[in-house]
């Protein structure tokens, strides 16, 4: 009974510990510039930790892209009518998303 807490102990001793761990990004480092996923790792430890708002203001993709995958996994599991279809639209509406944001940088 005791490994329980001690397990979810190490998760958030490791969830807590990861933003040490962030990759940075190279774009930005070298050119000065953002990349059309800057952000999507720190918007992902908001959503962790719980920070709904915070993670969509960080990098407002963020929920389409997870529906996305979302969806992708369900279609593995189950077997969805209109599954190319869906993913098509999800697809576009992530794709779209990420790309208004990196313009919407710019202004």
């Amino acid at each position: 009974m005791e490994t329980l807490p001690m397990a979810r102990a190490l998760v958030f001793t490791f969830i807590l510990g990861i933003e040490n761990y962030m990759l940075p990004c190279f774009t930005k480092k070298f050119l000065g510039l953002d990349c059309p996923g800057c952000g999507l790792q720190r918007s992902v430890l908001h959503l962790v930790k719980g920070e709904f708002g915070a993670a969509f203001s960080m990098y407002p993709a963020i929920y389409p892209i997870l529906l996305l995958m979302g969806f992708l996994m369900l279609d593995q599991v189950y077997t969805i009518k209109y599954s190319n279809g869906i993913t098509s639209a999800l697809m576009i509406i992530s794709v779209g998303s990420i790309l208004i944001n990196y313009i919407l940088k710019f202004i």
